[in-house]
């Protein structure tokens, strides 16, 4: 019952992982009876038979029902074009912006949303057989333009360690700081404090949990940091 791998290890695209006696999920490849590495991963081994490969680079790929931070890039007849650092395009239609009929034919959408405004967003279709494949909607509680905050870029396959397990990195901001942060799937963080230096200051850390994402340790080291940020504030 070969296991190719250790516990926090890094692997490289083809490295073996485990035989099909182990649970192996994550960025694999199957050939024949042993799963191999797809990219650059985290090895994560839970339990006896539990291995996770958490990629550690990769673009976004949109699935229905993810949260995600865009940019407005173009203004079409009946919607939007909006960048949602993926490869695919996405599209806001009208009907999926605003909670009452609008007639396109006198209306400029530019009234609605511009170029380069920024957009919290819901995937509600992925589909390739369309020009853009994936189609958005604001029009729930909490989505919408954001006017005001920082956005901070990561990449996409980082987004669960700025979360945390179970929100713990996201609570941490709010329990020590009073700021929101809303992580998008797609590797944009939204980050929105009471005092704007805690905004630069909490993009920075977002930029430090990216970067060693992959080590042990870094939730009690981002408290400590944190803290020690608050005392040169007092």
């Amino acid at each position: 019952m070969p296991l190719y791998v250790t516990n926090r290890q890094i692997v490289l695209p083809g490295d073996p992982i485990a035989t099909r006696d182990y649970h192996v999920t994550g960025a694999v490849y199957w050939e024949g009876n042993c799963a191999y590495a797809s990219t650059v991963a985290l090895i994560d081994i839970k339990g006896e038979k539990e291995v996770n490969v958490i990629p550690l680079s990769g673009t976004y790929k949109p699935k229905p029902g993810d949260i995600v931070i865009g940019y407005v890039t173009d203004i079409l007849v009946t919607g939007w074009e909006v960048d949602i650092k993926s490869p695919y395009k996405a599209y806001l239609p009208i009907q999926e912006a605003v909670l009452k009929y609008v007639d396109i034919s006198t209306t400029d959408l530019r009234t609605l949303l511009d170029i380069n405004d920024v957009i919290l967003a819901r995937v509600i279709d992925f589909n390739l057989a369309y020009e853009m494949p994936v189609t958005l909607t604001i029009k729930e509680a909490k989505l919408g333009k954001i006017t005001s905050g920082t956005i901070v870029e990561i990449q996409a396959v980082k987004v669960p360690r700025v979360i945390g397990r179970k929100g713990s990195m996201i609570n941490m901001f709010k329990e020590e700081l009073n700021c929101d942060v809303i992580v998008g799937q797609n590797g944009r963080v939204w980050i929105k404090c009471p005092d704007e230096r805690d905004e630069a200051f909490l993009a920075q850390i977002i930029k430090l949990i990216e970067a060693e994402s992959h080590l042990p340790g870094l939730t009690e080291k981002v408290r400590n940091l944190i803290r020690r940020y608050k005392l040169t504030k007092t």
